[in-house]
């Protein structure tokens, strides 16, 4: 069954957001990061192939995926070093996605409550939205860090903490996420979610999730659901 977010007869009470991907591009700088890291290590991976394979993964979760592939031993401290590093580049480096702020004073017209919930640290979000200007837009007690909380994506305890903070049930969210590792947390929490793909890309067609191409559309398809809860209360 869909997620009462999803459907006519239930409700839409809370919209969570991945950070990176969907409200900060970051990505691109942080893979590149991760690159030089190799590089270091001797392990020639191009800028562009380490977006490929490291988009979205958590740092600690990489440090074994990045032994294993490479056959190398990162440090024990790897992963707090990149992220230090991560805080520092996104205190310089970090843009929105297009079109995210106009979105998110879009989900606020609704009259959508919304909150963060990423793989990335508290201080890492906090540098990211402090360089961009959303933090105007998003409350800092909103932000859920699933690195703080020692359970990254595809865990889905991000956002059942996000859920249990609104004070709503986990099937009345909608997650918009980047990553099909987002996604599956969110389908574990059995929350609704919406990936956020360019349109000549491929994804996944799991039930429950959809699909748009560009952040523009983010609202108004939230708003074409509430039509449809909101008519099927009035035939009810």
């Amino acid at each position: 069954m869909l997620p009462a977010a999803l459907r006519p007869d239930g409700t839409l009470q809370l919209v969570i957001f991945d950070c990176d991907g969907v409200l900060i591009d970051s990505e691109g700088p942080s893979c590149r990061m991760i690159a030089r890291s190799m590089r270091e290590y001797g392990r020639e991976i191009s800028d562009d192939e380490a977006v490929r394979r490291f988009a979205g993964h958590a740092l600690t979760a990489l440090k074994h995926e990045i032994e294993q592939a490479e056959g190398i031993s990162l440090p024990a401290d790897w992963p707090a070093r990149m992220q230090r590093n991560l805080v520092t580049l996104m205190r310089n480096e970090a843009e929105t996605i297009d079109g995210a702020p106009a979105m998110l004073r879009g989900v606020a017209e609704l009259g959508l409550p919304y909150r963060i919930g990423s793989n990335s640290s508290s201080l890492e979000m906090e540098a990211k939205f402090t360089r961009t200007g959303l933090d105007a837009l998003i409350v800092p007690s909103c932000i859920h860090s699933a690195r703080d909380m020692g359970c990254p994506k595809p865990d889905p305890a991000v956002y059942l903490a996000a859920a249990r903070a609104q004070g709503v049930p986990p099937d009345a969210c909608i997650v918009l996420e980047d990553t099909e590792t987002g996604a599956r947390a969110a389908q574990a929490a059995g929350m609704g979610c919406v990936l956020l793909r360019p349109a000549h890309l491929p994804a996944p067609t799991w039930p429950g999730l959809l699909r748009i191409a560009h952040l523009d559309e983010f609202v108004p398809l939230l708003r074409r659901i509430l039509a449809a809860q909101e008519g099927a209360g009035d035939r009810a």
